[in-house]
């Protein structure tokens, strides 16, 4: 087979990735692969996707599967992306979760798909900086990724100014980054709210055992096949606290509505879990 583009067999790349991520990849997007794998092919010593899919044909090898669906998987995230919802926390649905969680003096946050970690480390700042009274309590920010290389890099929390430029308001840079370079550092005081693993959402039980106040699922399952979006928030409403509150992307809603209650406010959609009666 010639290893140029035209002749690819993108199909088996599709299903390699719908494997391992479960994103649903449409053929009108095959351009795409020839980037994102760019560097792939190159450290492999390969000529082109062509001799790359003739390599996974012949042999074997999961490693490369995974780092194929890892390079395919969507990254776009930013800190505080679409404020809305950080702000109805702030306002509305903290200060009623804290007084609910006063006894055990604990609150726990997932923001899942985390990426490169601006959504929790977004999410640890707001209580810094909202909740400073919430210092002796324990706050747990976890987030998770289905890509190693994202996870690393939250895990540094290291971000380019081009990064930090994006949704992060500049008095928030000043006190909870240090400049380090070209690049700027979380602080300590953020940092050690945040834990970061590569978790596949679609891999079932989650490796976590308490149940969360605040869960951040957006933009997730956009090319997640229905019965997958189905599965993974049926173990999403596992997770949740019974006052707990999920967020998704603004244009989702949930496949299975009979576990979710809609609810509209300050200018966003949030979703409190069904008790079975």
């Amino acid at each position: 087979m010639s290893t140029t583009q035209a002749t690819v067999d993108f199909s088996f790349l599709r299903k390699i990735v719908q494997a391992h991520s479960h994103n649903v990849l449409d053929p009108s997007r095959d351009y795409v692969f020839q980037a994102r794998l760019a560097n792939i092919v190159r450290n492999r010593g390969m000529r082109g996707l062509g001799e790359l899919v003739e390599y996974l044909r012949s042999k074997h090898d999961s490693a490369l599967e995974l780092a194929i669906a890892d390079a395919m998987t969507i990254n776009e995230t930013s800190f505080f992306r679409d404020s809305r919802p950080f702000e109805l926390l702030r306002l509305d649905l903290l200060p009623k979760l804290i007084e609910a969680r006063r006894s055990v003096r604990a609150l726990r946050m997932w923001s899942a798909a985390c990426s490169t970690g601006q959504e929790a480390y977004s999410l640890a700042i707001l209580m810094r900086e909202h909740f400073p009274s919430l210092a002796n309590w324990q706050v747990r920010v976890e987030g998770t990724d289905i890509c190693g290389d994202v996870v690393k890099r939250a895990q540094a929390g290291r971000f380019q100014r081009i990064e930090v430029n994006r949704g992060l308001p500049a008095r928030y840079l000043v006190r909870y980054f240090e400049q380090d370079g070209n690049e700027w550092v979380v602080k300590p005081q953020v940092r050690s709210l945040c834990n970061f693993q590569k978790v596949n959402l679609c891999k079932f039980p989650l490796p976590f055992r308490a149940k969360f106040d605040v869960i951040f699922l957006r933009n997730v399952m956009l090319y997640f096949a229905v019965e997958h979006r189905r599965a993974v928030l049926a173990e999403v409403h596992r997770l949740l606290a019974p006052d707990g509150v999920l967020f998704l992307g603004s244009t989702e809603q949930p496949a299975d509505p009979s576990l979710w209650w809609a609810m509209l406010s300050g200018g966003t959609c949030h979703f409190r879990p069904r008790i079975p009666s």
